[in-house]
């Protein structure tokens, strides 16, 4: 997501200048992001929101008070408490990396329970190859207590920063098409969780359910409306090593060979750069155990960076939108590529340096990174690029999965698009370009269906509402083909208002999954307006108001749904004609 040293001026040297600021960063120390839950010194009044510092719609959750329970026994008691007053509840994780309101209660008079402390290992069976944490356990230190026994988790999300029990209730993954899939929840074989119940439980049970018990297959990916996750086991593997290699090519046939590619790497993903028309594919594969190599992933934009540095290069991305300037935006994108490109987007093949393909190293050190978060609570000197304390990046993001039988039409329309406008879509590549990570269908009922490919686009958002984005219509087609084209089925945890219009209606076990919500929460304690609307229980994801499709609200139907003001009115796709998008005319 970052876009590094990419100071777009015409003197050389101070290009130079930044880029050195940029790669020392690794060697400042770092202040990881601000709590997402701030509360008055009663702690009676309290807000939350997520990490960037901002939802979809620009609201800021309220509660009436947040309790940090430290055991499950703590975590049953607020349950209780909370069943017998009736109190809308909402589960708050460490970091809240999610985009859409799941963190929201309802009203001012909810309470949030935040599982910041429930972030003990509980157990790690070697024989088994099973290890037990709490939910608000992060990847990062999974996978390092895991590695301590000679265990890893096979495939898990590139950003480590994610807690257990956030990351299976929006469905995080990694990639690959073999075995059972790159979702974390599906190598999950027991979860507890604490729900509401009658006077008889004492207003709250404890739930234990294992691969025996079909509500497991609600529980793994559960939008948090099931009751508070306390514990999750996970079936792991021995350790082993891989070998990865980026190699850079012309995207012509790119329809033509995603398919194939990802049935012929492990671990293998591509990165897509449509207006450079190049793409980066991930040769990533397992090497025998003794091969040799102590490869280090530490992917470059989630390492620690200078806030003056993100400063300036925000504030460059506002000029160069403020003025149209596509050229610019063009040249800091190639710029962000070439360099990602040149230092092996973070590889280095022993920990310090990158010396050449392929990097080889064992699992736990090239499966995920996060070094933003490794710091002391200093000055900001240095910062993760999304910080929302600080001037840096701030932006939207668009994910969907879209079945490999249509992948290629998909990526073809997208094709069609750059010819019309070669200029387009630069302002994706500035955050480094189309991520596309192979997904399998899963047993959770709310899990993908079929086997697919993940697009995530991550794009420019202004801090002013109102502003249309240069090429503003050019994603907003793209967005419409994918999800309703295609049939593309949103993260949950990323995406704008409109990706999740309808959505329900696209998953085959829904009703499963509903019944087995009404049974755990009968009085919806842990359900709110928004999570009714994902669910198709309400309606209402889109809203309707002036400037609603520039932030993805809504999609728009009438020209104050853009700004005419700015020469941005309403109009049909340029590919597909069914797409209504902000256009400058």
């Amino acid at each position: 997501m970052l876009f590094l040293c990419l100071k777009e001026m015409s003197k050389k040297a101070l290009i130079t200048s930044i880029c050195v600021l940029v790669f020392s960063s690794v060697v400042v120390v770092s202040t990881p992001p601000e709590d997402p839950i701030k509360c008055s010194s009663q702690n009676t009044t309290c807000t939350i929101t997520n990490s960037y510092g901002m939802f979809p719609d620009r609201t800021t959750c309220q509660a009436s008070q947040v309790l940090y329970p430290t055991t499950e026994q703590e975590l049953v008691s607020i349950v209780s408490s909370a069943t017998r007053k009736n109190s809308k509840i909402k589960v708050a994780t460490h970091y809240s990396h999610s985009i859409p309101k799941l963190v929201c209660p309802e009203g001012q008079k909810g309470l949030l329970i935040s599982t910041k402390y429930l972030n003990k290992i509980v157990k790690i069976d070697v024989e088994e190859k099973l290890i037990t944490v709490e939910s608000g356990v992060t990847l990062k230190e999974l996978i390092k207590e895991a590695s301590k026994v000679g265990l890893v988790l096979p495939y898990t999300p590139y950003w480590f920063g994610l807690t257990i029990g956030g990351l299976l209730g929006t469905g995080a993954h990694g990639s690959t098409l073999w075995g059972k899939g790159s979702a974390v929840h599906d190598y999950v074989v027991e979860i507890k969780i604490v729900r509401p119940s009658n006077f008889v439980d004492g207003y709250a049970k404890v739930e234990i359910l294992d691969e025996q018990n079909e509500d497991l297959n609600a529980a793994k990916v559960s939008l948090g409306v099931l009751g508070v996750i306390s514990q999750i086991t996970l079936k792991l593997e021995p350790m082993f090593k891989r070998s990865i290699s980026y190699l850079a090519k012309n995207d012509s046939d790119l329809g033509e060979k995603v398919v194939i590619f990802g049935h012929e790497h492990e671990f293998g993903d591509i990165t897509w750069y449509p207006s450079q028309r190049k793409a980066i594919y991930r040769v990533d594969d397992r090497v025998p155990i003794n091969s040799s190599g102590n490869g280090l992933y530490d992917f470059i934009p989630f390492r620690p960076t200078p806030s003056i540095a993100l400063s300036i290069i925000r504030t460059t991305e506002d000029l160069h939108e403020s003025t149209s300037d596509a050229d610019g935006k063009c040249r800091v994108a190639k710029l962000t590529t070439d360099t990602l490109i040149t230092s092996a987007y973070g590889l280095t093949n022993n920990g310090i340096i990158f010396t050449g393909y392929p990097v080889i190293g064992f699992q736990n050190r090239l499966q995920s990174s996060g070094s933003c978060l490794d710091s002391l609570k200093d000055a900001k000197i240095t910062a993760c690029a999304w910080d929302s304390s600080i001037k840096g990046e701030f932006f939207h993001q668009t994910t969907f999965r879209i079945s490999l039988s249509k992948v290629k039409n998909f990526i073809e329309d997208v094709q069609k698009l750059v010819e019309l406008e070669p200029k387009g879509l630069c302002g994706i590549e500035q955050y480094n370009g189309i991520l596309m990570r192979y997904v399998t269908s899963s047993s959770a009922y709310l899990g993908n269906q079929e086997d697919a490919l993940d697009f995530d686009f991550t794009y420019y958002r202004s801090k002013d509402p109102m502003s249309p984005r240069l090429y503003e219509d050019i994603l907003e087609e793209i967005e419409q083909i994918g999800i309703f084209k295609y049939g593309g089925l949103p993260h949950w945890g990323k995406n704008r208002n409109l990706a999740f219009e309808g959505v329900i209606k696209k998953y085959k076990n829904v009703d499963k999954f509903l019944k087995v919500k009404d049974r755990y929460d009968s009085q919806g304690l842990f359900s709110s307006t928004w999570t009714d609307q994902m669910l198709g229980l309400k309606e209402g994801v889109t809203i309707l108001k002036n400037g609603c499709a520039l932030e993805g609200l809504c999609i728009c139907s009438q020209d104050s749904h853009c700004n005419p003001s700015k020469g941005y009115f309403c109009r049909q796709g340029k590919v597909y004609k069914e797409a209504r998008v902000c256009t400058h005319v």
